[in-house]
């Protein structure tokens, strides 16, 4: 399983009053789980993922931890008692989603929606996707998976995350790169990146601090 992170998350307790005013002390960079919704052979998801990486790449504020559902061998009937072949494939996603604080989701669009694969995670999940913000980066034909983000927007809201406004969609996505996986005119979607990167990182940093003074009450 392609579950890998880019840099050890270290714990930390909300900001001082002095922290915020003086900025004397940064606080530590927002764990943040990359979920890859594709497992369909021959996807394009490699290729904005990599590119989207490359911005996470750029930050300080976030840690990243890729969970890449092509990987993960999960049926789709839902069991109260999973089998232990099942409760392997979790104990190797499960934790990622807990320990984060704030999530990506790249995501194509298929007949106006999103991936079975993703609908299966999400709801084998609920606690985990509490009070913590949701991004996309979304990528399609004409649409740019824009349909795909509109009804995961209505998902994410019933298990109680945020989702930010903002999000990167790629339209006709395919003829956007090189062979290399370069964006071949990056501007706009490296100011997108940037705009979801901020409103994510802020929802993070919000909803972790309010959390560590009162538990999320559901």
């Amino acid at each position: 399983m392609d579950i890998t992170s880019a840099a050890t998350a270290t714990a930390s307790t909300a900001p001082s009053t002095a922290s915020l005013s003086t900025g004397s002390h940064a606080p530590a960079p927002l764990s943040l789980a990359l979920v890859v919704a594709s497992d369909r052979e021959g996807r394009f998801a490699p290729v904005i993922t990599d590119w989207f990486r490359s911005r996470l790449a750029e930050r300080e504020d976030f840690t990243v931890t890729v969970v890449d559902l092509a990987e993960i061998d999960l049926p789709t009937s839902l069991s109260h008692n999973p089998s232990p072949a099942v409760r392997a494939e979790l104990a190797k996603v499960t934790p990622v989603l807990e320990a984060a604080d704030a999530f990506v989701v790249v995501t194509p669009e298929y007949n106006h929606s999103f991936p079975a694969a993703l609908k299966n995670l999400i709801d084998r999940h609920y606690t985990e996707w509490q009070a913590k913000p949701v991004g996309f980066v979304s990528y399609g034909g004409i649409s740019g998976g824009l349909r795909a983000v509109e009804q995961l927007r209505q998902v994410f809201a019933e298990v109680h995350a945020v989702t930010v406004r903002d999000s990167v969609s790629f339209h006709s996505a395919w003829g956007l790169f090189d062979e290399e996986g370069r964006h071949k005119d990056p501007a706009g979607a490296e100011a997108a990146a940037k705009v979801l990167l901020d409103q994510l990182g802020w929802w993070g940093r919000a909803l972790k601090d309010a959390k560590a003074v009162r538990p999320y009450g559901a």
